[in-house]
């Protein structure tokens, strides 16, 4: 079946297959993978709903190069990454082209995000595959044709799998590091996971006394793991939502500060859900619109709000853990620095979620972004300035994604950070060695001040 579309004039400007609530039962969803840790979870949601779907782990130059070829080399590099996967998968004969379909998010605002759909049908066309459908997944009105849609079941576990991946990764981050025993954290990860399925599969696992139970037996368990606290560089990653979360698109990242001796700490998924829902009232309350609208995203971010204080409760319960912080907190160190009007693509939430970082101990900050992004390059790269003003011992490094930039640079550039980091620690034992200041007591100033003639130097 195919959608045709009109313009203004009611002549036909393009045809493409749809997605029908028939192909639910004889096709298989393709997805890109992104957040491993909370996909994880959320394809199961998919699966138990009825639908067949497999997240997509394809990767290296064949993927960035299938990008290229059938993407404008304007577009911003998630979709250059995200159509390249999808263009490699169908490429590589694992699928029966007949049964196979599409399924990509739009976010209906003015990132270009909301576009990949329509970059990626367009790209199929040239690719060789234009009886593939691409489904939607939005919250916005769009693609209303689409025969994909998620139940109000569906989205109760999808927002659960998100706060569950959220402490998952909060946990693991920062256990990993100090693992006595090699792979324990690892496999305890997996177990939960499996866990945290099976509650999916029996119903469980969504009320408020259930998600508290789970939040806090997780915590117990990772906290029972043997680790030896050892020196660690301590480095926060934040950015554009799609490079910061995914290993292709980010190169490894987190695989490669592991192996530099680094804990990190990435805010949570979360975290962007409640930016997204509270953009909607941000938008009403400054330019007008459905009062009903904005008491419905109001009551939905309560409840994830409660949730989400459920689970940092739990980890809090532990000496030995540290808790995420909660979404207000973001939105209260934002407001510092940016206009909560600032809302294209990560917006605010960027800014106040190093803010938080930096708040936390986290002072050595990686921004990873898609060259090209503006909205990023202004929320991210263009605040740093204003960030090391008011924080002086930040360490905040920007680092682009884009197919011409190479890995060995763009680690170089992490490297080049994480020796600030070092030398900064080093100045920070020697004035307390022959000073007797002790940092965060009287000495405090005398360190910010060594701290920012390192990582002045540095930064560029």
């Amino acid at each position: 079946m195919k959608k045709q579309n009109y313009n203004e004039t009611g002549l036909i400007t393009a045809d493409y297959p749809v997605f029908t609530k028939e192909m639910k039962a004889t096709h298989k969803l393709l997805i890109p993978q992104m957040a491993p840790i909370h996909f994880r979870l959320i394809v199961e949601v998919f699966r138990q709903d009825g639908y067949d779907v497999e997240v997509l782990k394809n990767d290296g130059p064949s993927v960035v190069r299938e990008g290229q070829q059938y993407v404008h080399n304007d577009a911003c590099y998630p979709a250059i990454l995200v159509i390249g996967q999808f263009i490699d998968a169908l490429k590589s004969g694992a699928y029966d082209l007949d049964k196979t379909a599409l399924i990509i998010t739009q976010t209906g605002g003015g990132c270009r995000a909301s576009n990949y759909i329509h970059l990626l049908r367009k790209a199929l066309v040239k690719a060789g595959f234009p009886q593939i459908p691409v489904a939607s997944l939005n919250f916005s009105g769009l693609e209303r044709n689409s025969g994909f849609r998620l139940s109000l079941p569906m989205i109760g576990k999808a927002l659960a799998a998100c706060l569950y991946g959220d402490e998952l990764m909060a946990l693991y981050n920062q256990i990993k590091p100090y693992e006595l025993r090699k792979g324990e954290t690892d496999l305890l990860l997996n177990v939960w996971q499996q866990r945290i399925i099976s509650c999916f599969a029996e119903g469980k696992g969504l009320k408020r006394r259930e998600m508290q139970d789970i939040f806090e037996c997780m915590a117990e368990d990772f906290s029972k793991i043997a680790v030896k606290r050892t020196q660690k560089t301590k480095v926060g990653i934040v950015g554009e939502i799609y490079v910061k979360y995914s290993p292709l698109g980010n190169n490894q990242l987190e695989e490669f500060l592991l192996k530099e001796n680094c804990e990190i700490n990435m805010p949570g998924l979360t975290g962007f859900l409640q930016y997204c829902i509270s953009n909607v009232s941000q938008t009403i309350s400054l330019y007008g619109g459905s009062e009903l609208v904005k008491n419905v995203c109001r009551r939905a971010l309560d409840f994830v709000v409660s949730r989400e204080q459920l689970m940092v409760d739990a980890i809090k319960k532990h000496d030995n853990l540290r808790a995420p912080g909660l979404f207000s907190r973001t939105r209260e160190l934002a407001q510092k620095f940016i206009n909560l009007g600032a809302k294209m693509g990560e917006g605010w939430l960027l800014t106040g979620e190093m803010a938080e970082l930096i708040e936390t101990g986290f002072h050595n900050i990686i921004c990873a972004q898609p060259f090209g992004c503006l909205p990023n390059h202004i929320v991210g790269k263009g605040m740093i300035s204003k960030l090391r003003a008011y924080y002086p011992e930040a360490n905040i490094t920007p680092i682009d994604y884009d197919p011409s930039a190479t890995k060995v640079n763009q680690e170089n550039r992490i490297k080049l950070m994480i020796a600030s980091a070092a030398e900064s620690l080093r100045i920070a034992k020697e004035s307390d060695r022959t000073s007797g200041h002790v940092i965060g007591g009287a000495g405090k100033d005398d360190f910010l001040i060594n701290i920012k003639k390192v990582t002045g130097s540095l930064y560029l």
